[in-house]
């Protein structure tokens, strides 16, 4: 199997239990720069997602999810790449502890993607959908793009917010990942590991 991975400490130990698991994966596409490194770390044959076409399975954390699979992603800054590894992807398992499962999204700030000359624009177009734009200064993304942090959203509606804002011209992407959401939860907690399938 060719897996897609995604980014962030989760992922680091979930590679780390790949490298070191009798499973074997003929390679993995990468969504990330720090993810590719981790992988070369492991020797786990990275691929491209051109060469690689679909994938039957894509491992990710998330900065915050719902019981329905609408996930806020980004806080590493890999939205975009992690948001076409998803969609090029037949399943997408989420793994996340019980702190980052909430009803609504939106007490983690909201990364968006941003071409730069658009990044002040931007800003105060998600301002007036009534979140506090922060750019995240001293960030660039992998694709040369900066990053706006959005403080104070209760998401009511991940499905409408993330296509009213992905609709404004200069964003890349936005981190709310509703269209494509996780088809499966794995929430460790104290009590242990459960799983949510959507």
């Amino acid at each position: 199997m060719v897996l897609g991975i995604g980014t962030g400490s989760t992922v680091d130990e979930f590679i780390q239990a790949l490298g070191s698991s009798r499973l074997r994966v003929r390679g993995a596409v990468s969504s990330s720069s720090a993810t590719s490194s981790r992988l070369r770390e492991t020797g786990i044959p990275e691929l491209d997602l051109n060469s690689a076409g679909d994938l039957p399975l894509y491992v990710d954390g998330a900065d915050q999810a719902t019981p329905h699979g609408a996930l806020i992603k980004g806080g590493g800054g890999a939205l975009t790449r992690e948001k076409i590894v998803a969609a090029a992807s037949a399943r997408f398992v989420c793994i996340i502890d019980d702190a980052k499962l909430v009803d609504v999204l939106g007490a983690f700030p909201l990364p968006v993607e941003v071409i730069p000359m658009a990044r002040s624009y931007v800003a105060r177009r998600v301002a007036a959908l009534g979140g506090e734009p922060v750019w995240r200064q001293g960030f660039v993304t992998d694709n040369g793009n900066v990053i706006l942090d959005v403080h104070n959203l209760r998401i009511e509606d991940p499905l409408a917010l993330e296509a009213g804002i992905d609709a404004i011209a200069g964003v890349v992407t936005v981190g709310l990942f509703a269209r494509r959401g996780a088809d499966e939860l794995v929430v460790a907690g104290d009590g242990g590991v459960r799983r949510i399938s959507i």
